[in-house]
């Protein structure tokens, strides 16, 4: 996100991150999936989820932007959140 912000304006990258991120998810849980002993996929999902959202809050909210006004954003926070849910626990579904 943040080296799109750098190469485009505001609205695109945000629109790009909202497609890259959960295509980057899907290689993850693809490899993670294929590894004779996993999760089942929504718990999978759950967990995923659950380290994106940790991060975003401590790192980038807290840390880098110094402010929550992230988390007001559909397009920037909770349109990959549940991309990126859905795409791993779809991914888990169709790999297991």
């Amino acid at each position: 996100m943040g080296m799109g912000l750098h190469i485009t304006a505001i609205h695109r990258a945000l629109i790009l991150h909202a497609i890259v991120a959960p295509v980057i998810f899907m290689a993850v849980s693809l490899a993670y999936f294929r590894r004779p002993i996993s999760w089942a996929p929504l718990r999978t999902a759950a967990a995923f989820l659950g380290v994106v959202a940790t991060m975003d809050v401590f790192v980038v909210a807290l840390l880098i932007n110094r402010s929550f006004a992230m988390f007001g954003s559909v397009l920037g926070t909770w349109l990959p959140f549940l991309l990126l849910f859905l795409i791993t626990r779809w991914t888990g579904v169709f790999v297991c």
